[in-house]
């Protein structure tokens, strides 16, 4: 503020309310397979169903419901997770073409390699929103003409006699006249055929609205007249004509229907299940709606569509019609197309390999969730640790080498954070269908023999057998979802500073069985390992019992609950110390910033995350030494409220007469 020259009032305001920000504490992170949505791409997903609708449902296999549960089971705690869905070997989408070689990975990647039409020649007109075999079962039906949506007599029948009632079959003059799929009626009566094949002139025909295979209701004489539809014309109230935007500059003709049909059922579970109609879009380039949005049909597709893209769009479809001009270069001409429906069948996607590799998943993990800056987690869900063994055994995909490089790599990435922790189960072959309980003990604790030693990780003992609601059967899942879990509960219910373990706040939800259920004695192994057991007790149901980390040394932050203490306070208060970049170092920003930290400290005490605390900011850590190098120090001492893992009940006999006061001290 310049200095005033002549006398007058002038009001200055001073910020002193700075305040250290709430952070969050709750979010998970996974990478793992699934069957549909976009691949090397974050998702943020908050329940199950959205989980669902991004990724499709698991697939019947052993694998794929154990990449699919152990991010659903997390979500089942009340918190969003983060999900990518990892490239594997053999992914690919489905395309026109039917090329087997393709994939198409995210919204980006299509921008950058398919938008341009540049691989119109090998994936043909469409290819699927999202990689995998599900992709196969899509088809396009797009009409693009008035002749394609309805042709009054489009032909003749011509046999030289007609056909009788029941017949499945009719000639025409001119098979090149239909497609399958058209609705056709005969002129002498009012049923409507489905055409279902096509041989030369030959119409295989099936009666709508009457029993499966159904053929002609009513005789049909030679030289009938037969009018066709097209096959989805009810979902539209008109033909495809001009749009209003193409009126008035005087263009005609531009508009098209383009229909997404779930052919195989595999969608949703019906064969022909419309999924998605795009009704009235414009052939031309520089085309609007109502609302000034792009109506061109290739920005609508994109935009709009869940399924496909179209990517062809300078192939055999529309090429005659110069689909790419502008309404001006349209008007007085109209816009050239096909006189029939075209149609495409995707096929050539691939789900690829049942599990990753260990390099596939480590990378994931690295690329979208090792950067701190970038994206915020809490919780590393580790998954299943089978790993791709280019299609051996299933031992070969489960071998304690892949498990600890996966579970290291994990730890590697929140010890670098420094804000999240990684929550890990044992390998399956050690667990699930062993017969013996101090077999799996042994199993479970040489699985985590080899895992670093570090307070930023949290092991499990468990799988868990739980119904799987999407292929009606029951499956084995790592635990480690549920974990997750139950901590991100913890948060919601109370403060990251309580532990998550125990009949509070350790329960766990929709589990119906362990796979290893381990008694006193396996217990104490599994926790002197720095493994925490997860235990069914008769009538009080799953719970994770005990609070470690995977830190092997006796230390504060060998539990849960003070790890994650830490972690919230260093977060939010290393927050708000960013307000303090470029500020002076001097006695007031020094005072300031203690005024926004022991407040904030003060209500963690309140709230019993600590016993005691102390904040130095002052002149004796901000020497002039320290002051010359530009540098800000903050010392901020913490006594964390312990949690109880042992209890002492001691039951005493006195003798009549005897005061308590005076045995006290026996015990």
């Amino acid at each position: 503020m310049a200095f005033q020259v002549s006398p007058g009032v002038q009001v200055k305001e001073i910020d002193l309310s700075n305040v250290v920000p709430a952070v969050s504490s709750t979010r998970g992170a996974f990478a793992g397979l699934f069957q549909w949505g976009p691949v090397d791409e974050v998702v943020t997903v908050s329940g199950g169903q959205q989980l669902v609708d991004e990724f499709f449902q698991p697939a019947n296999t052993d694998a794929g419901a154990e990449d699919f549960y152990s991010a659903e089971s997390f979500l089942r705690y009340g918190s969003s997770l983060s999900v990518v869905r990892i490239s594997n070997t053999g992914l690919f989408s489905a395309n026109a073409s039917g090329n087997g070689a393709t994939l198409l990975k995210h919204s980006d990647d299509y921008t950058n390699t398919f938008k341009s039409g540049g691989s119109a020649g090998t994936v043909g007109k469409f290819v699927s929103r999202f990689a995998g075999g599900l992709g196969n079962s899509l088809k396009v039906s797009v009409c693009a003409s008035s002749d394609a949506y309805f042709n009054n007599s489009a032909s003749l029948v011509n046999n030289g006699s007609g056909y009788a009632i029941a017949s499945t079959s009719v000639i025409v003059d001119s098979g090149a006249l239909f497609v399958v799929g058209d609705v056709i009626k005969f002129a002498n009566h009012s049923n409507h055929y489905k055409i279902t094949a096509i041989s030369t002139n030959t119409l295989t025909i099936e009666a709508l609205n009457q029993p499966a295979s159904t053929g002609l209701v009513a005789a049909v004489v030679d030289n009938e007249a037969v009018d066709r539809w097209w096959e989805h014309y009810a979902l539209f109230d008109k033909l495809p004509a001009t749009s209003a935007h193409a009126v008035l500059i005087g263009a005609t003709n531009d508009e098209i229907h383009v229909v997404v049909i779930d052919e195989d059922g595999a969608v949703t579970g019906t064969k022909g299940t419309i999924l998605e109609s795009h009704g009235f879009v414009s052939l031309a380039s520089d085309a609007n709606d109502s609302v000034g949005n792009s109506n061109y049909y290739r920005d609508v597709i994109e935009r709009d569509s869940k399924y496909v893209y179209w990517s062809g769009h300078s192939t055999a479809m529309l090429a005659s019609a110069g689909e790419h001009r502008t309404m001006a270069t349209a008007v007085g001409t109209a816009f050239a197309r096909p006189s029939l429906p075209e149609l495409s069948s995707l096929s050539g996607g691939a789900d690829g390999r049942a599990n990753s590799t260990v390099s596939q998943k480590t990378d994931a993990w690295n690329k979208f969730f090792a950067d701190g800056e970038l994206i915020d987690i809490s919780f590393l869900i580790v998954g299943s640790t089978s790993t791709d063994a280019g299609g051996g055994s299933e031992s070969a995909q489960d071998t304690v080498a892949d498990h600890n490089s996966l579970v290291n790599s994990a730890i590697l990435i929140s010890e670098a954070r420094k804000d999240c922790i990684v929550v890990a189960s044992p390998r399956r072959a050690s667990v699930v269908n062993v017969a013996s309980e101090s077999t799996q003990a042994t199993n479970v604790k040489a699985d985590f023999a080899s895992v670093t030693s570090s307070s930023y990780a949290v092991l499990d003992s468990g799988w868990v057998y739980q119904y799987e609601r999407y292929n009606d059967k029951y499956c084995w899942i790592p635990g480690n979802g549920h974990t997750a879990g139950i901590m991100a509960r913890a948060d919601l219910l109370q403060d990251p500073w309580y532990s998550p373990a125990g009949f509070s706040r350790g329960q766990y939800m929709g589990i119906t069985k362990l796979a290893f259920n381990p008694k006193q004695a396996s217990r104490d192994d599994l926790y002197r390992a720095r493994i925490n057991p997860m235990v069914t007790f008769p009538g009080q149901g799953t719970v994770l019992f005990g609070d470690k980390t995977a830190l092997s040394s006796p230390s504060a932050f060998d539990r849960i609950n003070v790890r994650r203490l830490f972690i919230v306070l260093e977060k939010a208060i290393s927050t708000a110390a960013k307000a303090q970049l470029f500020e002076f170092n001097d006695s007031f920003t020094r005072a300031q910033f203690r005024a926004s930290v022991e407040p904030f400290l003060r209500d963690v005490k309140n709230r019993r995350g600590l016993v005691d605390f102390s904040v130095v900011c002052d002149e004796t850590n901000n020497t002039d030494a320290v002051q010359d190098r530009n540098e800000f120090v903050c010392s901020i001492f913490l006594k964390p409220t312990k949690s109880i893992n042992y209890i002492t009940l001691n039951f005493v006999a006195a003798k009549s007469g005897v005061e308590f006061e005076e045995i006290y001290g026996a015990v």
